[in-house]
């Protein structure tokens, strides 16, 4: 059995991107402030950083998610990202900004084109594969009437993206931006399960899920003998919609025995 994910990278739905069943989150990249992770973290180094990806690359990860929210997260990578850009399905966001050790939030057409554009030059690419509104939980408002939502389908168009959705927070937030967009970044894990209806939708209409904190920002905790990764993994991919995990470690030990114990899991699938 193969302890890598080269062999193991599947649709996104129908956005055309083909992805690994794991992806890289980068929050720790950027942002060692107002995070909520179980113990304190030093925000990793140039070096550090570049052979974290490494890693993740030789382990068969192809999606790496960022967001302007994860403060300088999207800059860093543009260099460490450099020359290897077609390795890459890159995420990013629009809506939430991280400054002076706050958050402040932003779904303007205007800003959201901003936005764009402002991450396309720290990326130092000409395309972003998915962008995804970062919701602040009042999904159906930024959905419906703030105007961010169809200009994302305007950068769609333009080629500047290949593919947006919505970060969001609601269960009725996750449909509407399935029904309206591509793809939903949803929150499930074993203690919270509340918006599997969106996983359900996307399964029966080819649409993209991403799943956020499937390992409850690694608070993962079960009864003794039971491997809390593997239990998570199995309830993640055990359901038909789910395209890809982001996982945001910046320890290589535990990406890479995320990495085997998904590749276990999904190989062991019938």
């Amino acid at each position: 059995m193969s302890r890598s994910l080269h062999h193991l990278h599947r649709p996104l739905g129908d956005t055309g991107l083909i992805v690994s069943p794991l992806g890289l989150g980068t929050v720790k990249l950027g942002r060692d402030q107002g995070v909520k992770y179980p113990s304190g973290f030093t925000i990793p180094d140039d070096d550090e950083a570049g052979r974290l990806i490494g890693l993740a690359h030789e382990l068969g990860i192809n999606l790496i998610d960022t967001a302007p929210a994860y403060g300088r997260s999207e800059e860093r990578l543009g260099p460490l990202l450099r020359g290897r850009r077609q390795d890459w399905v890159i995420v990013s966001k629009s809506g939430e900004e991280f400054e002076a050790g706050r958050s402040s939030h932003d779904f303007s057409p205007a800003h959201t084109r901003r936005s764009v554009e402002r991450s396309l030059k720290r990326l130092e690419t000409d395309y972003i594969d998915l962008l995804l509104l970062h919701s602040d939980g009042d999904d159906l408002r930024i959905l419906r009437d703030s105007g961010a939502y169809e200009t994302l389908a305007e950068l769609k168009r333009e080629g500047k993206i290949r593919a947006f959705g919505l970060s969001g927070k609601t269960v009725e937030g996750g449909l509407l931006a399935l029904e309206r967009g591509d793809c939903a970044m949803v929150t499930y894990n074993l203690a919270e399960q509340g918006e599997k209806p969106v996983l359900d939708y996307a399964a029966s209409h080819a649409k993209g899920i991403l799943i956020k904190k499937g390992l409850a920002s690694g608070h993962a905790c079960l009864g003794a003998g039971v491997d809390p990764v593997k239990a998570s993994f199995e309830l993640i991919f055990g359901h038909p919609g789910v395209g890809s995990a982001i996982i945001g470690t910046i320890n290589p030990l535990h990406l890479s025995h995320n990495v085997a114990t998904a590749a276990e899991v999904l190989q062991g699938r019938p």
